[in-house]
């Protein structure tokens, strides 16, 4: 991939992505398939001005020795070290970037259990710091090539050729394969706000989601919900873009107030596994069922993880149109696979969400009807011939989807 091409593309992850300002501290993390690229990325934060850039290496194979290796004890404690970088950025509101590069199946065997068990003794210590720093700092998610990642998405290339073919997949779907990724991204944000604004004018009590393949779903919305996409603001005001590609337009659904049942439209990686081709039966706004031909365990561990797991705490809209979809490519990645089809997500749901939400305490917001949860899951759920109809208070029913597609 030329070199001028990644410039563009660090380049509109930290101006578009991040919005990193003056005097502001980044971590980045990342694995060591790209170190190159994520150099460009430091080089871009530090000509927008920021103070330290703290890059954050990871490797999945020793990862994977970790979880297998080490105790269970030994894995649910926060060492100090840790527990001190949390406090740091924490204190320094630090803008966080995450460049994804995994291997989907790079976890396959490990004790799922016993890292689940881990995750939840060390969720209390980490909550009270991610809750400090909620709406108040930039993040993004955005990805680069993985070797074997690449090869599971294209295995009938060579490793370099699949590896190319990757960075290509990568840059068109983030709209940065262009002369002018910032310009692109600009009127992108705008489309998704227009979205935004009809739907929010709507005053939408429920949902109705229905495809061929027997996905018939009601999900109630928040009385005082809302609907966003695109870019997103601190609460003091600094506009950034969580994902890198995006495509949806999302809101939170009332927690626990979804009936029916939905069908995989794509695979899910969750904890470096995969799980796939599986439906899910909700009663009284919880799963209460779940089936998968492949992970049909793993699904089970992760409903499972807090009292919030088995409820819904997204539901996102996105055209089967969406370029990601177009693309033709299965990314075995959360990131884009969720912005190739209309999704729900398992788990905690975003503040943002409600009007006026930075007016009410954590414990209002959950008794208002935003779920919490230790886990924010994505789960693909779109097709071809997806129908998705608004209803008000009133009755009145509102095409929002027609055939996997935007109907307004």
């Amino acid at each position: 991939m030329k070199r001028e091409q990644l410039e563009k593309y660090a380049e509109l992850i930290l101006k578009t992505g991040l919005n990193v300002q003056k005097d502001q501290t980044v971590f980045v993390t990342a694995g060591l398939d790209q170190p190159e690229f994520v150099t460009m990325v430091v080089e871009e934060c530090y000509k927008a001005g920021a103070k330290e850039v703290f890059v954050e290496w990871s490797h999945q194979p020793i990862a994977k020795l970790n979880a297998n290796y080490r105790s269970l004890e030994s894995l649910s404690t926060l060492t100090p070290w840790a527990k001190a970088q949390w406090e740091y950025k924490a204190e320094n509101l630090s803008c966080r970037l995450f460049i994804e590069s995994e291997d989907p199946d790079g976890m396959n065997g490990i004790d799922q259990d016993k890292m689940s068990k881990a995750r939840r003794a060390q969720y209390p210590i980490i909550k009270p710091y991610r809750e400090a720093m909620e709406n108040k700092h930039q993040w993004c998610i955005a990805a680069v090539p993985g070797k074997a990642w690449a090869k599971k998405v294209f295995p009938n290339l060579d490793e370099d050729a699949a590896v190319e073919k990757m960075w290509e997949v990568i840059l068109y779907t983030s709209r940065a394969d262009g002369n002018d990724p910032l310009k692109a991204w600009k009127e992108h944000n705008a489309d998704l706000a227009s979205r935004c604004d009809y739907l929010n004018d709507l005053g939408l009590q429920y949902l109705e989601v229905k495809s061929g393949n027997g996905t018939d779903l009601k999900v109630e919305l928040n009385e005082d919900g809302i609907f966003c996409g695109g870019d997103e603001s601190t609460l003091d005001g600094k506009v950034f873009n969580p994902n890198i590609p995006t495509e949806e337009v999302f809101t939170t659904p009332k927690a626990g107030s979804v009936e029916g049942i939905v069908f995989s439209t794509k695979p899910l990686s969750y904890m470096g596994e995969l799980i796939e081709n599986f439906s899910v039966r909700f009663e009284g706004g919880k799963a209460v069922e779940v089936k998968a031909e492949k992970g049909e365990e793993l699904l089970k561990h992760m409903i499972s993880m807090d009292e919030g797991a088995s409820k819904l705490g997204e539901v996102a809209l996105i055209p089967y149109q969406s370029p990601i979809s177009q693309s033709g490519v299965l990314f075995y990645n959360t990131l884009f696979d969720e912005n190739a089809s209309c999704h729900l997500a398992f788990g905690r749901g975003f503040n943002e969400c409600m009007r006026g939400f930075e007016n009410y305490s954590k414990e209002e917001l959950e008794r208002r009807g935003i779920n919490d949860s230790m886990i924010h899951v994505d789960f693909m759920i779109g097709a071809k011939d997806t129908c998705i109809v608004g209803v008000k208070k009133n009755g009145e029913r509102v095409q929002i989807f027609k055939d996997g597609n935007w109907a307004f």
